[in-house]
């Protein structure tokens, strides 16, 4: 029998930008005996499933639902919209820009990649990867594409790498200011239910979620959000898909169900998860995210050290990246806090390995848990070796006492 050597004492301190904790009630769902997905229970579950992505996406428009990782979701919006050698438009903002484009040459695309032009100090090695995508340098490639080969435009929202947001309603205008019929692809993974995200109203075409950010659910589902003209693409792309093809999926999802078997228990989870956040409303649950944000990068600030994000108008309100000093380890200093505080952080990914940790403060966290995790990093820093300008413990103390948390909905007035 395997032995898991996990946690012996107390409960483990899960502050990654995702998988994020799974609350007891979501847990408790997804223990639930599995049902016949061809019967009428299944079939209400569905449906019922269905509307309330609808909500979160704010779209009134299709969601389509796989058994899959937001990897998974990326291929789907690229297959079912395009064919082979077309030409799409990617901004690298981060390490999954960046292999959302790769993914995009391996299925047979041309994958033209736009990067913000200049020299950081902090982060020679990759500068572009501490600000959004830039609708300005978007909007001057698409005027130059007269000739409209460019058939879609890829940005993520929310940079799970680097803390870094995307103006998306920017990029929309961007695209129809150069007049261009390019599709909008948006990457939301990790901003999905924890920072504002509003599919119709800001003209994307597809959209990419998961479920293990905002969510608070265990991965292993991944979204499309879906416009008409997006639809109206997928009749004519030519790319091979079969698993992914958005059209069965769309007509079986009418009555509630999948043309494959769907994975029923995380979809009681998801199930639970909506009920949460429509219980709370999507306005609070963005502002809890926003606050907690704040409180996190005071923490960081107090310390002297850099905020990976250099844009205060596009800080992410799911993790925040903190650039170590020179000479300093991130991984080694994760690991040193990993052992002696249980506390999990994320690492820095692809160009900026070594060189940065992350902080998470998404889903189910409360201002205890950011406290605590404020904490582990102040005193792991210390036993590091690392010379702090000062306490993150009282900046985040101190803004959480100075900035109190909103009202739940349901307890207002």
């Amino acid at each position: 029998m395997l032995h898991l050597d996990f946690h012996p004492t107390g409960r483990h301190f899960l502050q990654i930008p995702g998988p994020s904790p799974v609350p007891d009630r979501i847990l408790r769902a997804m223990s639930l005996p599995t049902i016949d997905h061809r019967g009428p229970e299944f079939g209400s579950l569905g449906r019922k499933v269905l509307a309330g992505l609808r909500t979160v996406f704010r779209t009134q428009h299709p969601v389509v639902v796989y058994p899959s990782s937001g990897t998974g979701a990326w291929e789907a919006a690229l297959v079912n919209t395009l064919s082979p050698g077309d030409h799409v438009l990617m901004f690298e903002t981060g390490h999954f820009a960046s292999l959302w484009a790769k993914l995009a040459q391996r299925l047979g695309l041309q994958a033209e990649v736009l990067a913000w032009q200049g020299t950081d100090e902090h982060l020679p090695a990759a500068p572009g990867w501490r600000r959004g995508a830039d609708a300005a340098l978007i909007e001057k490639r698409l005027r130059e594409d007269t000739a409209h080969h460019i058939r879609a435009v890829c940005v993520v929202h929310n940079e799970t790498s680097t803390g870094v947001t995307s103006d998306i309603a920017a990029v929309r205008r961007a695209i129809d200011a150069a007049g261009h019929p390019a599709l909008l692809m948006v990457d939301t993974i990790s901003g999905l239910a924890s920072a504002d995200y509003r599919h119709d109203e800001w003209g994307v075409d597809v959209t990419v979620g998961g479920s293990q950010k905002g969510l608070m659910l265990p991965p292993g589902i991944g979204f499309n959000a879906v416009s008409p003209k997006a639809l109206d693409a997928a009749k004519r792309a030519a790319l091979p898909r079969s698993y992914f093809a958005w059209d069965e999926i769309v007509a079986m999802n009418k009555d509630g169900y999948w043309p494959y078997t769907p994975n029923t228990n995380l979809l009681y989870g998801l199930n639970e998860s909506l009920d949460m956040l429509a219980a709370e409303g999507l306005p609070q649950v963005f502002a809890r995210h926003r606050r907690w944000a704040a409180g996190v990068r005071a923490a960081v600030s107090a310390w002297g050290l850099p905020i990976q994000c250099a844009d205060p108008a596009v800080y992410s309100p799911v993790l925040t990246g903190v650039i170590t000093p020179p000479g300093v380890d991130a991984d080694a200093l994760r690991r040193l806090i990993h052992e002696r505080f249980d506390l999990s952080l994320g690492t820095g990914l692809g160009k900026v390995r070594g060189r940065m940790f992350r902080i998470g403060h998404l889903g189910d966290s409360n201002d205890l848990t950011l406290v605590a995790t404020i904490a582990g990093c102040e005193m792991g820093m210390k036993l590091a070796g690392i010379e702090l300008a000062g306490s993150g413990v009282q900046a985040v103390m101190e803004h959480f006492a100075e900035h109190a948390a909103p009202r739940p909905l349901q307890q207002a007035a």
